[in-house]
C-alpha cells in the first residue's frame, strides 16, 4: 500500500482536523471532527451526527460542507477523535462515499512513523466504482512544474498505480499557494511495463492558457 509523506498542505488538513476534534468535549452525539481541502486550497470542517438510526461520519457532514461552499473536487482529507485519540481512517461506508465522489483525494492515515497520506483507491481496493458519480478528475503535480505545464514545454508525465483516463481534469500543483490549479485534458494514456514487472501510466495532456 502506497503511503505518502503529509504535504505542508496537507499537514494543514490534519491540523484543522485535529483542533476541531479537541474542541468537542464529551458530547456523546460528536465524537469525531473531519477537515478536507479543496484545489482552491480552502479547507472545510466538520463533526459526525451520531444517532441510532445511521447519523453520517465527520467525513460524509465535511463533503456537505464543501458542496455547500462551491468546493469542487476534494484533494486532502482527514478524521481526528474526541478526548485525545488523534487521526483515525475513514470506515467502509465513507471509503466508498470518498471514491466515487472524490476518486483523487488523499486520505490521512495514522501510521507508526506518524500521519501520511494514502490515495483513497488504496484504502479500498478491487471495489464497485458507480459509474454516475461524474466526478471531476484531478491531476496532481509538484509545484516546481507549475511554469513547464502552462506553458506547454511539459505535456507529459508518467504515473504509478493511478486510473486517470483521457478527458478533462483539474491539474493541482501541491502546495504551489501563487496558481494552485490549471484547467486542462488528458489527451491519452499509455501503459508501459517496466524490467521489474509492475507497470506505469504515460498521461499526455493540454491545459488552457492561464487568465
Amino acid at each position: 500500500m502506497v503511503a505518502i509523506k503529509l504535504s505542508e498542505s496537507g499537514r494543514r488538513v490534519v491540523e484543522a482536523a485535529e483542533r476541531l476534534a479537541a474542541t468537542l468535549g464529551n458530547d456523546p452525539n460528536h465524537t469525531v471532527a473531519a477537515a478536507a481541502m479543496d484545489t482552491a486550497g480552502r479547507i472545510h470542517e466538520a463533526v459526525n451526527v451520531y444517532h441510532f438510526t445511521g447519523g453520517p461520519c465527520a467525513e460524509l457532514v465535511a463533503l456537505g460542507v464543501a458542496a455547500t461552499a462551491g468546493a469542487g473536487p476534494l484533494v486532502t482529507i482527514a478524521a481526528a477523535g474526541d478526548r485525545g485519540r488523534g487521526l483515525i481512517p475513514p470506515c467502509g461506508r465513507c471509503r466508498q462515499a470518498l471514491l466515487d465522489l472524490h476518486p483523487d483525494v488523499q486520505v490521512a492515515v495514522p501510521t507508526d512513523d506518524g500521519p501520511a497520506l494514502r490515495p483513497i483507491r488504496e484504502l479500498l481496493p478491487d471495489t464497485y466504482f458507480f459509474p454516475d458519480a461524474d466526478a471531476r478528475r484531478i491531476v496532481r503535480f509538484d509545484k516546481h512544474d507549475y511554469e513547464a505545464v502552462a506553458t506547454a514545454r511539459k505535456t507529459s508525465t508518467v504515473r504509478h498505480d493511478e486510473t486517470i483516463g483521457p478527458g478533462p481534469a483539474i491539474f493541482f500543483f501541491e502546495d504551489d499557494e501563487a496558481h494552485r490549479t490549471l484547467d486542462g485534458t488528458v489527451t491519452g494514456v499509455e501503459r508501459r511495463r517496466l524490467d521489474d514487472g509492475s507497470t506505469v501510466d504515460q498521461l499526455t495532456f493540454t491545459v488552457e492558457a492561464p487568465e
